[in-house]
């Protein structure tokens, strides 16, 4: 008998489960691979709690084959847990250097999916660049970027991941346009 298949969604900075990626890939998933369960949870504010809660998934399930894909800020979290459980990642569009985007949201913020309100402290800068992830297993990423992308700049994801697998579509934005269409490509990865 083999082990239980999981893929864990980490979703970006203000975002939440109900996501448009999330949403398409549960529901992708769900269709074609129905053995396979998708999970993504509100992810706490705080980063450290936020890879602490992730962490906690992963551990109470060792058994289970473990497979990740993060957008934006939770690409970030996604490259650190990647290399310390040794497991596939799939990066869409990617945060390589948070601690300095984020520094303009310092303060109050609201989620406007969960309606959380929550503060962004400098403290939260520091949590960030204590889990910044080196690239040392090139192998477990595959990272798709889109050029329109209006919030990250996608030449750093393409410098700090250039030889790890990597799709650069021209236009797009931060969303990831036409996302569904990556599907088949990113279930092909992680060999489902």
């Amino acid at each position: 008998m083999s082990n239980p298949k999981k893929i864990l969604i980490i979703h970006g900075f203000n975002s939440s489960p109900q996501s448009m990626k999330a949403v398409l890939t549960k529901t992708f998933i769900g269709k074609n691979y129905p053995a396979i369960e998708v999970i993504c949870p509100q992810l706490i504010s705080n980063p450290a709690a936020a890879i602490a809660q992730l962490c906690q998934i992963i551990d109470a399930e060792p058994n289970t084959e473990w497979y990740l894909i993060g957008s934006s800020l939770g690409g970030f979290y996604a490259t650190y847990l990647a290399e310390k459980y040794n497991i596939l990642a799939v990066l869409i569009n990617p945060a390589v250097t948070p601690y300095t985007l984020l520094q303009e949201y310092i303060g109050e913020q609201v989620n406007p999916h969960s309606g959380e309100i929550y503060q962004v402290t400098k403290q939260h800068m520091q949590q960030l660049i204590s889990i910044d992830a080196k690239i040392s297993q090139q192998k477990m990423f595959f990272v798709m970027v889109q050029t329109g992308d209006e919030v990250l700049d996608y030449q750093q994801a393409v410098e700090k991941y250039q030889h790890c697998r990597l799709t650069v579509q021209q236009g797009g934005d931060h969303s990831f346009i036409n996302f569904a269409n990556m599907l088949p490509e990113i279930v092909d990865f992680f060999q489902l």
